[in-house]
């Protein structure tokens, strides 16, 4: 069982990403296809529910600034660290997880950044981290070890080699 909750990309967050994105692109929806035309996805993450992309499915690549709608809702202010990257979502409204069990995209091997903010939405910290064979107690250490720092507020998973921001966990 998971000691922390692993954040998809909320809601009403989706509703706005799913008619103009948050760098001022319009959704430009396209089938997932085995083949990769028009864009090679099926199996990539989709932070909208927190599992992989299948065959057949309605998707969309948008840019996603993960800080922003917390940072509104919290009073914080985290400047440049509002950054956007590129993150895949259903181009439909999905339901959100169901039934996610454990860590969202844990595959051993597969390498990520654990970076931490502060109340005010700045970067207080990171790590790099490799997940483990047992990556459920391997995310419960990084998330134990970033939220013993009391100014941490928030961490954001993502992946090392494109900087695509996976989910979210807040302080318990």
């Amino acid at each position: 069982m998971t000691t922390y909750t692993p954040l998809p990309i909320p809601p009403a967050a989706l509703e706005e990403l799913r008619h103009v994105d948050d760098v001022g692109q319009p959704l430009r929806p396209y089938t997932a296809r085995e083949d990769g035309v028009p864009l090679d996805c099926v199996g990539s993450p989709l932070r909208c529910c927190l599992r992989a992309i299948e065959p057949g499915e309605r998707v969309a690549l948008v840019s996603y600034a993960p800080l922003r709608r917390w940072a509104m809702a919290a009073g914080a202010e985290p400047g440049a660290y509002d950054e956007a990257g590129p993150v895949f979502i259903h181009a439909d409204e999905c339901g959100a997880p169901r039934g996610v069990r454990g860590y969202p995209f844990a595959r051993p091997g597969a390498l990520r950044t654990i970076r931490r903010y502060n109340a005010e939405g700045h970067i207080v910290g990171g790590r790099f981290f490799e997940i483990p064979d047992n990556a459920e107690a391997g995310f419960d250490r990084a998330f134990e070890e970033a939220f013993a720092e009391p100014e941490v507020a928030l961490v954001h998973v993502r992946a090392l080699e494109y900087g695509c921001f996976q989910f979210e966990v807040r302080r318990p």
